[in-house]
């Protein structure tokens, strides 16, 4: 895990910041279809000339797509107009490609549309994980739901660095896979607890660590066989479910893979490392009390 946080840490700050889509930082996305194949550098030489030298423009592979591209314009190009970076586009195409293409789609955004989509994407993440702390906490004890919002928010943490690390764009979809993952994670983690509580009422005599690990083995092919069902379904739509869901298919694939090991290697031995700690807490305050009695009753 500290490798996993590490290493997408220093790719966002190589990078400056996390790459946001349309959605979150504004501009324009046209989606064009060419005749024949076409030519990238082309592309990008005829929209320097025409007035959009920072587009970004990406070839689109998979089920469905012949000869599409898409183009994405920044944006200061839209602020004013949000119709206008379609117009630069096709402008531009037209210089090069009149009469071999055709606008299959577009989406503009002005930045401060993007800026507030932005803050309220971070308060929906939010407020799933304070939402799941407090019913974890009315349904077991405190330290299981802080235990279980810090294994949500370590997947969370992890996905995101996975994007900065293969240049994988955010967007509201990505948003939508995110909070699934949140909840698909912590439904394991209150599956492994409940076994915990189960355990804990039937065999009290047992320590704390080998109940922990009696009912993570009792869970664990449950885990894995829903886990991994769940994970071939994410795999099926990544690799072949076209450019469209590739980033949300990209978030469940790494997202199902942290969250069924942090259910198991991060949540359960959250609880046990407070547990211990507060039980050293309570013998370190209650040994001098003892042997002050002790003192004065000689």
């Amino acid at each position: 895990s500290s490798i996993l946080l590490l290493t997408g840490l220093v790719s966002v700050m190589s990078k400056g910041t996390l790459r946001y889509g349309v959605d979150f930082q504004g501009g324009a996305i046209v989606y064009v279809r060419f005749v024949e194949p076409p030519l990238i550098d082309r592309i990008r030489e005829l929209l320097r000339e025409g007035g959009a030298p920072q587009s970004q423009i990406q070839e689109l592979t998979g089920a469905g797509s012949n000869n599409d591209v898409l183009i994405q314009v920044e944006q200061e190009l839209v602020e004013e107009d949000l119709g206008r970076g379609r117009e630069i586009i096709t402008a531009a195409l037209n210089n090069g490609f009149e009469g071999q293409f055709e606008i299959l789609n577009s989406e503009s955004v002005g930045p401060k549309v993007g800026a507030d989509l932005r803050r309220q994407a971070v308060l929906a993440t939010l407020y799933a994980l304070g939402g799941i702390l407090i019913y974890i906490a009315f349904r077991f004890e405190w330290i299981y739901g802080i235990a279980a919002v810090f294994a949500v928010f370590h997947d969370t943490l992890i996905t995101l660095g996975f994007f900065s690390i293969f240049n994988k764009e955010i967007n509201l979809t990505v948003i939508a896979a995110l909070l699934t993952l949140v909840g698909y994670s912590v439904n394991d983690t209150i599956v492994v607890f409940d076994r915990v509580r189960e355990n804990l009422r039937f065999s009290r005599r047992e320590g704390l660590q080998a109940t922990l690990n009696k009912s993570i083995n009792q869970t664990l092919s449950r885990t894995l066989l829903t886990s991994g069902l769940t994970l071939v379904a994410a795999l099926a739509m990544f690799l072949f479910g076209g450019e469209i869901i590739n980033n949300f298919a990209f978030a469940l694939v790494v997202g199902v893979m942290v969250g069924t090991y942090s259910s198991i290697a991060i949540a359960a031995p959250t609880v046990l490392i407070y547990t211990n700690y507060r039980e050293r807490a309570r013998v370190q305050h209650v040994a001098p009390e003892k042997l002050s009695r002790a003192v004065r009753a000689k």
